[in-house]
């Protein structure tokens, strides 16, 4: 059935009743991805566990139509947000002095990151701030560029998928203001030599951002359960902000993540304060100005409940799965991981066989794989619900791989 023109809608004269308008939601809802069917690999991060899920539900409830703007209204709203930004920080050893606040997402925190690094870059006279990142980094770098009039200088990878440190030291010069690592990137869920690159941004005086967008809630319980992780956070000289999604493998509600920077001064750069207008003194650390409580209120509430031994029983059994997965793979002709990731994000490559038509068949059978284009291939972030679906996923793509045909062409898109 074709969809009405949705440019064409117009406010309703009357308003529609609350049991057709659910009924309408319900079939839109329909349309789209089970967001708790664990069929999807990315965009959503489903535990599997109803009592998380419910005390979401219960603390979003309580918070729904709350507003984060203004800390002395409400603080203990606020409190939340430091709580959590206290918390995050003692997973990623942010020194004392240290400071970030919550944002929108992981775009957001990294936005904020480099707000931070061109005022301080303009501060010494720098007339254009460059950001040096490899090109496995994520958009978000190269939209703060064009938001805030820098410059995005792109480093190649080596031959294991990670910055090339090399490269970074001959493009890295005096308009640097700021160099980024990835613990680990979303392409391939590979570790970038944080040490190495944290060590060339100190030496020309730049600040080194680690994006731990999807790692930050990764990386601290695989070093618990023993997996071998490089040094990669504050512990780590020369490292000088981390961003960290809480919406992501911290499993709050989308709308959370942190950006936390190793010195007060540096977190004071974030801040836009005006006062020049009738209604007096505006403050805020984001690019949003009202500021919804929820997703601050629930990060907080997830984070309390499971608890760091919580987060660990998690990521074992994800890392269980992860493994199960790559092990089946590690069978098929021809087929093979990306690098070598180190947690529940990889990708795979292959010279013969066409793993675009492997997603299409795969597609065909609900599961939302996506797709990589450089090398091409496929892309998997493994959530812990799919620990009840991996033998079942697993039997596709075997069959998908033997029985795949010619590829249908479908767009390579980031998810």
């Amino acid at each position: 059935m074709d969809k009405p023109d949705a440019t064409k809608t117009r406010l309703p004269e009357t308003g529609v009743p609350t049991e057709a308008l659910l009924a309408d939601i319900d079939a839109r809802q329909a349309r789209e991805p089970d967001v708790h069917g664990a069929r999807l690999f990315g965009l959503v991060y489903p535990t599997g566990r109803h009592d998380l899920e419910e005390l979401v539900l219960a603390v979003n409830n309580r918070y729904l139509f709350g507003n984060a703007l203004n800390p002395f209204k409400f603080p203990e709203v606020a409190r939340y947000e430091g709580e959590v930004i206290a918390m995050t920080g003692g997973l990623l050893h942010m020194p004392d002095g240290g400071g970030g606040s919550m944002t929108s997402g992981g775009t957001e925190s990294i936005l904020m990151s480099m707000k931070v690094n061109r005022e301080r870059a303009l501060a010494r006279g720098v007339e254009r701030p460059q950001i040096l990142a490899p090109i496995s980094a994520h958009p978000a770098y190269a939209k703060a560029a064009h938001y805030f009039g820098m410059e995005l200088v792109r480093a190649p990878l080596d031959a294991r998928y990670r910055a090339d440190v090399n490269a970074m030291r001959g493009l890295i010069g005096p308009s640097t203001a700021v160099v980024v690592a990835s613990a680990f990137n979303y392409p391939y869920g590979v570790m970038d030599p944080v040490a190495e690159i944290a060590a060339v941004a100190a030496e020309h005086g730049a600040g080194c951002h680690v994006d731990a967008c999807v790692g930050g809630f990764v990386l601290p319980f695989l070093e618990d359960l023993g997996y071998p992780v490089e040094p990669w956070d504050f512990r780590v000289p020369g490292v000088t902000e981390i961003s960290a999604d809480v919406h992501k493998y911290g499993f709050a509600p989308k709308g959370a993540s942190t950006v936390l920077h190793r010195d007060a001064d540096w977190f004071g750069h974030q801040y836009f304060v005006f006062s020049d207008w009738p209604s007096g003194l505006y403050g805020s650390p984001g690019v949003a100005g009202a500021k919804p409580a929820a997703p601050i209120a629930t990060a907080w509430a997830v984070m309390q409940s499971l608890g760091r031994s919580g987060y660990v029983d998690i990521m074992r059994t994800t890392m269980d799965t992860v493994e199960k997965l790559q092990d089946a793979i590690a069978g098929f002709d021809g087929i093979e991981l990306v690098g070598d990731p180190i947690g529940p994000v990889f990708a795979v490559k292959s010279d013969t066989v066409d793993l675009y038509a492997v997603g299409d068949v795969m597609d065909d059978r609900g599961w939302h794989v996506n797709r990589n284009m450089d090398p091409p291939g496929l892309h998997m972030m493994i959530s812990p619900a799919h620990a009840t679906v991996v033998d079942e996923l697993i039997a596709d793509l075997t069959d998908a791989v033997v029985h795949h045909g010619e590829s249908r062409g479908k767009a390579v898109r980031y998810s």
